[in-house]
């Protein structure tokens, strides 16, 4: 896809961690899809060394503003410095280990005239592992995402999702800053039930594989580890697996009602 799509009410938020090809990556793709955006914001979580030099090198190339802290403080601490840094109406957050698609620039406009359109929106999603469980369709490929307390599958509660989205960048003002010092996944899980508990609205890309890819190498792998009994047909570890998920129905059930969320 070739052109400009000029986007100077958004800021592209991108989080960093060791991984400065991947963010090199990232960073072309955007400049080759023609994107163009009124901010970019690198927030580093304490990388080594050699590839906070290798960002610096990027600075001029990719013109973006470099948000770093001393130590590796964990992924909610590096949103969080992040999202406060922006100066934007609205942020496009994407994790460095992702790249847009060649369609993504036209269907990043429709994403901005919905939210444009609806003050009560304050997310869209454009990837997933998996699809939303209850939607309804809302117009350009694009569907609103319906929490249904009466839905007996998990991804319900996950309306939020730290994959790549717009969101308005008023976002840790209304859902609070991120837990920090946590896991990754309890972290993307706490700001998830906030965001249930505090009316939180958002749209969900159908085709939810198309617009980003995420690309790990052997060089620069994924941080992100799945527990193999997640995935194993054996059985014995299905049914364990079974009594596993009623489980946590139950406690994401009862964590939306009655967990703490303060940091």
């Amino acid at each position: 896809m070739n052109g400009e799509f000029s986007f100077p009410e958004i800021t592209l938020l991108v989080t960093h961690y060791n991984r400065s090809s991947s963010l090199e990556r990232l960073l072309s793709a955007f400049q080759k899809l023609g994107c163009r955006f009124g901010d970019i914001v690198v927030s580093d979580d304490g990388s080594k060394q050699e590839h906070l030099d290798k960002i610096k090198t990027l600075q001029p190339v990719y013109n973006f503003r470099l948000i770093t802290t001393p130590k590796n403080k964990g992924l909610g601490n590096n949103i969080n410095k992040g999202q406060d840094a922006v100066k934007t109406k609205y942020t496009l957050y994407v994790q460095e280990d992702f790249e847009p698609s060649s369609i993504f620039p036209a269907h990043l406009p429709d994403a901005l005239q919905f939210m444009n359109e609806r003050d009560d929106l304050d997310i869209i999603r454009f990837y997933a592992y998996f699809r939303y469980p209850t939607t309804k369709p809302y117009g350009k490929g694009f569907s609103e995402m319906v929490y249904n307390p009466w839905n007996l599958n998990n991804i319900k509660f996950y309306v939020y999702s730290d994959h790549p989205h717009l969101r308005r960048s008023n976002f840790l003002e209304k859902f609070s800053h991120y837990a920090e010092g946590l896991n990754v996944n309890v972290t993307e899980y706490r700001m998830a039930i906030s965001f249930l508990r505090k009316g939180g609205k958002g749209l969900f890309y159908d085709d939810f594989t198309q617009l980003f890819y995420q690309k790990n190498t052997s060089a620069e792998p994924s941080t992100f580890y799945r527990p193999d009994w997640k995935q194993s047909k054996n059985i014995f570890i299905r049914s364990l697996r079974s009594i596993y998920v009623k489980f946590k129905l139950i406690k994401c059930t009862w964590d939306l009602k009655f967990m703490k969320l303060e940091n």
